[in-house]
C-alpha cells in the first residue's frame, strides 16, 4: 500500500514556509490502518515489548492500535499540566520554542520494555525527550514507531541509538 497517496499535504501550516504532512486521512481508511499496524508488527516482536507509549496527541492513536494488536498496555506522554496525580517531567527545545511533556509516576515499571509511538519524526527533539523521560522512569526504550519521517530534518540522528521504524519517508 502506498501511504503517500493517502497522507495529505498542507502548504504554509502551521506557519508560512512549512509543508505539513497530515496522516489524518489514514484514520478514515481501515485498510491503511490495518496495513500500518501489520507493518509495525513485522518490526517489533511481541516478546520484546511490554507497553506502548504514545506521544500527545497523534502518537496516542498509533500506540493504542499497537497495544490492542499486541494485547499490551498503553501509556500517555502528555503536555505539562494534562495528567492527574504525580508526574515526571522533561523540558526540551522544539522547532517553535520550548516544550514540556510529562508521564504519570506510576505509569511504567522498572525494566519494562517500551516502544514509543508518534505520527511523525521531524527534528527529533520530542522523540529524544520522550526516550529520556522513559529512561528516567527506569524503563527501557526498545524503539520508536513513526508513520512518517521527514528525512531532511535529520531527526533520526538524535535517536540513532534506538531501533527506529518509519513507514514513509519524505
Amino acid at each position: 500500500m502506498n501511504l503517500k497517496e493517502i497522507i495529505a499535504d498542507y502548504q504554509d501550516f502551521p506557519k508560512k514556509g512549512i509543508l505539513f504532512r497530515d496522516f489524518s486521512p489514514i484514520l478514515k481508511n481501515p485498510a491503511a490502518m490495518e496495513f500500518i499496524i501489520d507493518e509495525f508488527s513485522k518490526k517489533f516482536h511481541p516478546n520484546d515489548v511490554d507497553v506502548f507509549v504514545g506521544i500527545e496527541s497523534r502518537g496516542f492513536i498509533v500506540a493504542c492500535a499497537l497495544a490492542q494488536k499486541y494485547n499490551k498496555g498503553m501509556v500517555l506522554l502528555r503536555k505539562a499540566g494534562k495528567l492527574p496525580g504525580k508526574t515526571e517531567k522533561i523540558s526540551y527545545t522544539i522547532e517553535y520554542g520550548k516544550a514540556t511533556m510529562e508521564i504519570q509516576k506510576n505509569a511504567l515499571k522498572e525494566g519494562e520494555r517500551v516502544v514509543i509511538c508518534d505520527d511523525l519524526l521531524a527534528t527529533g527533539g520530542t522523540a529524544q525527550a520522550a526516550a529520556k523521560l522513559v529512561e528516567k522512569m527506569n524503563a527501557k526504550n526498545t524503539g520508536f514507531a513513526f508513520i512518517i519521517e521527514l528525512t531532511d530534518l535529520n531527526g533520526i540522528e538524535k535517536i540513532s541509538k534506538y531501533k527506529t521504524v518509519a513507514l514513509v519517508q519524505y
